[in-house]
């Protein structure tokens, strides 16, 4: 009898288009005669569907097996998706609940890593309840750190709500609009150099922790950060092998191993780097990687001889373990 496997895509974050394309991307890939897929869409409300027709969670999860959750951000990753399945006893593959929901918090993950040792870019983290104006929170900033800066929403992914800042008289307006949208912000220095991504999968090729090959993120000339929905001109491209050198892959490896324990995270995860003069340095650590066409993700795979389809099918199998 084929297993029946919930995919579930969609969802009420920033990140809902991406979340509909690694979910496509893993109902094709799966293959027939072995599953039996059940395309569970969340849309941007919050409203569940199941086979097109609305359908409530407990009605809509009480007909998998097991759950591979394409969710990106929000609920998807804060723990929510992950506390429904564990109170349903439903096998689901990847990260727990807490540390899913640590790994989106990127000021409460950035505690725990540096904490560890892990080498990041330097930042301070504001919100509403600091009792401080924007120009006082712009200065305690600029006594640390020289611009340019990166504005980052603590918890949204896919590079949402990022903003660069080129100088320091408009650090405060940049601020305060983030505090205005998103309720806090973490100001971080920008560190020139070469942008990569290293994708971490637990129990493969007979490795406790395997890291693939890194993905080199070439952006286009102009463009500060990578963004992966962004289109045209403004969209990166992805070299798998990358030119870095033994020792910087050495290093990533060991940086990315290293966060993904520090954080709890279980099954895989996703470093993104930024590779200055001094070495690589850890940007942040994303608990489900985007697995669809012309992403980094599968990109790693197939330079090792893998493909979706196997990642899928082990990911299922520690999921049942």
């Amino acid at each position: 009898m084929k297993m029946i496997v919930g995919v579930l895509r969609g969802g009420t974050s920033s990140e809902y288009t991406i979340s509909l394309k690694s979910g496509a991307a893993i109902l094709s890939a799966l293959p027939e005669e072995s599953y039996t897929t059940r395309d569970i869409l969340i849309d941007k409300s919050g409203i569940w569907y199941l086979r097109g027709m609305h359908a409530d969670p407990t009605r809509a999860l009480s007909q998998v097996d097991m759950v591979l959750n394409a969710l990106h951000g929000g609920i998807g990753e804060d723990g929510t998706i992950q506390r429904i399945l564990e109170r349903m006893g439903i096998p689901y593959a990847g990260s727990r609940a807490s540390s899913a929901g640590l790994s989106l918090n990127k000021v409460r993950a950035r505690e725990i890593l540096q904490e560890a040792g892990i080498p990041m870019p330097r930042a301070f983290a504001f919100n509403l309840r600091n009792q401080m104006g924007t120009h006082e929170m712009a200065e305690a900033v600029f006594s640390l750190l020289g611009p340019p800066y990166i504005l980052k929403p603590p918890t949204e992914g896919s590079s949402r709500g990022i903003r660069h800042v080129q100088t320091i008289s408009a650090l405060p307006d940049a601020i305060g609009d983030a505090l205005d949208e998103y309720g806090a912000v973490l100001v971080e220095e920008y560190l020139v150099g070469e942008h990569a991504t290293m994708g971490i999968i637990e129990n493969f090729r007979n490795e406790l922790l395997y890291t693939l090959p890194p993905a080199h993120i070439d952006l286009p000339k102009g463009v500060w950060y990578f963004d992966p929905q962004a289109e045209g001109e403004a969209r990166a491209r992805h070299f798998v092998p990358s030119s870095f050198s033994f020792e910087i892959k050495k290093r990533m490896s060991d940086i990315a191993q290293k966060a993904h324990l520090a954080l709890g995270l279980a099954h895989f995860s996703d470093a993104d780097f930024v590779i200055t003069r001094r070495g690589p340095y850890l940007l942040e650590l994303n608990a489900s990687p985007v697995l669809h066409e012309g992403a980094s993700f599968p990109l790693m795979l197939e330079a090792v001889g893998s493909s979706v389809r196997e990642f899928l099918e082990h990911s299922i199998s520690l999921a049942r373990q």
